[in-house]
């Protein structure tokens, strides 16, 4: 038995009960029989053998993890020179969008992985909580303000307008609770699973317990908290311009008076919160929708309000990405067969993209990242659990493992590729190296919003014209 368990905790197999009992009955037949000159040494001959059995890593978790950190750069790099791939102003889903929650996703599967044996609950606790400020410090460090890279060769920000949340800040979230109710529940998981294929999600019960109760917190907030009228202000060549934002309802869903830039609000203050909201992109607040471009004259107070896009609301409904990461990670565990765990996968990713498209297309509740909408959840998970299971097939199953070695690096340096390009410190330091004045550097030349990026962006529009702008 204990080595059928073994191979269950480590990821080699998918055992049922009756198999157990039936080769308990073996052992106890064996061990009748069996001569009682027995040596223990012949016993510890065996255990190597056992603990060779280990599974290799999975090479799928690297390289989905590498194209996460790669669509990242991508989108930061090119999003300001082609608006499609950029973030959705509001409502909808574009490339940018499903970075956040394939992060998520990613972060769960690795945790089912990571703390699938914890001999000491105390310990693994310290280790993560360890791991979650360090996440915290370099989230305030990199996106509080305080660096300035790659556009600007300068550091310090302004303690009255630090950002407090940001990406790094909503993983340290996610993966610190996701990560300790794994942990607290480690005696409760099973070592075998029953047979059915919904058993896996009975197995791990308290974990979507965890995720059904930040979905409750989220939903219910949302949709009951009362959003009264607010106001802030805008300083501009020391001019201060004071906006008001009319409000007065619950549930609204749009721009102004949700709940989720309420509660950001009321907990950081509307200093510390994100000044460029993607919001600005919309045709209620420029006439170059859906570029950026200057303000209609006409245009509603809130377009010029910040707006916390990695909010404390929205990070716990981020919770699920993260659970429902988790449970690919549990599937990988317990299945043994590529059979098994591509129908657990590929099953529970359509049932949710058809959820998501449901409740997006009924008005229910709509697709959209900066409030972290169910339909969101539910749309991206899907995605990444599709995604996941093509690469698990291609590299893992098929073995054409060559082609992504590039994304396992990245996948296995992540931190360090997350903060030297999506943060722009590598980008600095070539920036550094100028010639003459700062603007003339090899990464300035290469920036979206320079005229080369506009020739490409703009080159149906005639090279006269563009010689006007630049």
């Amino acid at each position: 038995m204990d080595y059928d368990a073994k191979r269950v905790e480590e990821g080699l197999g998918h055992v049922h009960k009756e198999d157990i009992t039936e080769k308990e009955d073996k052992i106890e037949k064996d061990e009748s029989g069996a001569a009682p000159a027995q040596s223990v040494e012949q016993k510890r001959e065996e255990q190597p053998i056992i603990k060779q059995q280990k599974s290799k890593r999975v090479a799928t978790l690297d390289a989905f993890r590498g194209l996460t950190i790669v669509l990242m750069i991508l989108v930061d790099d090119a999003g300001s020179a082609y608006e499609r791939i950029d973030h959705s102003p509001w409502n909808g889903c574009t490339l940018a969008d499903f970075v956040m929650p394939f992060f998520l996703f990613i972060v769960g599967v690795a945790i089912a992985l990571a703390l699938k044996k914890i001999p000491r609950i105390g310990d693994a606790i310290k280790k993560i909580t360890l791991r979650t400020l360090k996440l915290l410090f370099w989230g305030i460090l990199l996106q509080g303000g305080y660096s300035h890279a790659p556009d600007e060769l300068v550091y310090g920000v302004d303690m009255k307008q630090i950002r407090w949340f940001g990406i790094l800040q909503r993983i340290a979230v996610v993966y610190f609770i996701v990560a300790v109710i794994e942990t607290l529940t480690t005696k409760l998981r099973p070592t075998v699973i029953d047979s059915g294929h919904f058993s896996i999600f009975s197995a791990y019960k308290w974990q979507w317990t965890g995720g059904f109760v930040a979905f409750l917190i989220y939903m219910i907030t949302t949709y009951t908290l009362y959003v009264p009228d607010w106001s802030f202000v805008i300083h501009d060549d020391d001019k201060a311009t004071r906006y008001t934002v009319k409000c007065g309802m619950r549930g609204h869903l749009g721009p102004a008076c949700n709940a989720v830039g309420y509660v950001d609000r009321q907990v950081w203050g509307i200093n510390h919160l994100y000044t460029q909201p993607v919001w600005t992109r919309l045709k209620a607040c420029t006439l170059s929708s859906p570029r950026s471009g200057p303000f209609r004259e006409d245009a509603p107070s809130w377009c010029y309000a910040p707006f916390e896009p990695e909010g404390l609301l929205s990070t716990i409904s981020a919770i699920l990405s993260g659970t429902i990461g988790i449970h690919y990670g549990h599937v990988l565990i317990h299945f043994k067969g590529h059979a098994e765990r591509l129908k657990q996968w590929v099953s529970m990713a359509i049932v949710l993209l058809i959820v998501a498209i449901i409740l997006h297309f009924t008005d229910a509740i709509p697709i959209n990242k900066q409030l972290y909408s169910f339909s969101y959840v539910c749309f991206t998970a899907g995605a990444a659990g599709i995604v996941f299971s093509a690469f698990y097939v291609v590299i893992d199953v098929w073995g054409f493992r060559t082609p992504f070695l590039f994304l396992e690096w990245i996948g296995m340096n992540a931190m360090l590729v997350f903060v030297m390009a999506a943060q722009g410190i590598f980008a600095a330091f070539i920036n550094g190296w100028y010639y003459e004045t700062p603007d003339n550097s090899l990464v300035s030349s290469l920036d979206p919003k320079t005229c080369f990026y506009q020739r490409l962006a703009l080159r149906e529009i005639g090279d006269s014209l563009i010689r006007d702008i630049c």
